[in-house]
């Protein structure tokens, strides 16, 4: 590991933006700068346009944190802000500027920005790479992202899908480091506390869906799987905005004549209210159809709630079935045998302990860690 201070910059969301991403990357700049490093933050003006964000709000109203240095200069409609941002860059030498990819939407906009840092033959472009090829294709998706994965130096991935599809584009080098977990969100609370914040009833348990409700993400399979387990004392609770039509949801809940058995909180959540719906849950559900990883696993780790997956992209790299969780099939029969069998006996109990050791593995530092060795190897 190098000993020098490294001038680090970061390219990406970042407060005001909401979400897992803005959270990665704040999360990181705090460790580095924890080690003694120069970091500041350079986040976007627009992040997406009106019309291509199917959500309320792309940013939250809470105070900037004072603890970091955040500039919005990037919008990644506008290329006159990626020249700026690029040439400023180059001039200053930053030893690495860090980019987070996950969507080949971003890739004019990064691509450029990176190509214009490394003419000074010093800054090192390292992306830390959630997603390749997209959940929700586009014609134009290979050619963004040959566009901007060839302008990287080197890449940190955390599924090995994403690796394999990373190899199609470019032969720079790429180290695996996992999605660290997210503690930001503070410790679990009681749970008959959480279900009274929440406005829940304690005495019933619940199988809990969180995040941002996509097609890719199966809950239709999950409410289908639900239909068939269904009894007395037991919900589902479905906690996320929707990103795809609420209706047809909707209309299929009524359909499964599951009214009453789904408590939905489509909203999204902020920071400060996720440890209740962790700390309430008994266990969670992801469904995917598709995936390569996934930040809500790394909050259950956090709160120590047994998850089930199914076996799609890098979900079952994370989950140990039978340990933390299981893993199913991505099937309605499936996810119904996996919910049985998770609630069966002390099962929740023993995956809640199991958690507390397995994720020593999901470490912040580690990740930091690997994005500076990959630094020292491409200054060799």
């Amino acid at each position: 590991m190098t000993a020098r201070r490294l001038k680090i910059a970061i390219v990406g969301p970042a407060h005001p933006y909401r979400g897992g991403l803005a959270s990665i990357m704040e999360t990181m700049a705090r460790e580095y700068q924890a080690r003694g490093y120069e970091v500041r933050i350079l986040t976007f003006t627009l992040q997406y346009p009106s019309l291509l964000f199917p959500g309320k709000s792309q940013t939250v109203t809470t105070p900037a944190p004072e603890d970091l240095h955040i500039e919005r200069r990037v919008s990644t409609i506008n290329p006159f802000t990626w020249w700026s941002v690029g040439r400023e860059l180059c001039r200053m030498q930053p030893d690495i500027v860090l980019m987070k990819y996950w969507t080949p939407f971003m890739a004019p906009c990064f691509g450029s920005i990176a190509r214009l840092a490394r003419r000074n033959k010093h800054t090192k472009v390292i992306c830390q790479i959630d997603n390749v090829e997209p959940h929700e294709h586009h014609i134009t998706d290979k050619m963004f992202n040959r566009y901007y994965l060839r302008s990287v130096d080197g890449f940190v991935y955390m599924s090995e899908q994403v690796y394999g599809e990373l190899k199609a584009y470019t032969s720079a080098p790429a180290r695996f480091s996992p999605h660290p977990m997210f503690e930001h969100f503070g410790d679990r609370v009681e749970r008959t506390e959480a279900c009274r914040k929440l406005g829940i009833d304690p005495a019933q348990r619940y199988a809990m869906f969180f995040g941002l409700i996509r097609d890719y993400k199966g809950l239709d399979t999950l409410l289908e799987a639900w239909s068939k387990f269904r009894r007395e004392g037991y919900k589902l609770l479905v906690v996320g905005e929707f990103y795809a039509s609420r209706d047809k949801y909707i209309e299929l809940i009524e359909h499964l004549e599951l009214k009453d058995d789904v408590v939905l909180h489509d909203f999204f959540v902020p920071d400060e209210d996720v440890r209740y719906y962790f700390s309430a849950a008994d266990c969670v559900v992801l469904p995917y159809k598709t995936a390569t990883q996934s930040g809500v696993t790394q909050i259950c780790y956090n709160f120590s709630t047994p998850v089930i997956v199914t076996r799609v992209g890098g979900l079952a790299e994370i989950v140990p079935d039978g340990r933390v969780g299981f893993v199913a099939e991505p099937s309605v029969e499936g996810v119904r045998e996996a919910i049985e069998r998770i609630f069966e006996g002390d099962t929740i109990e023993q995956f809640g302990r199991n958690m507390l050791e397995e994720r020593k593995r999901f470490s912040w530092a580690t990740m930091c860690d690997t994005i500076e060795s990959l630094y020292d190897e491409l200054t060799e």
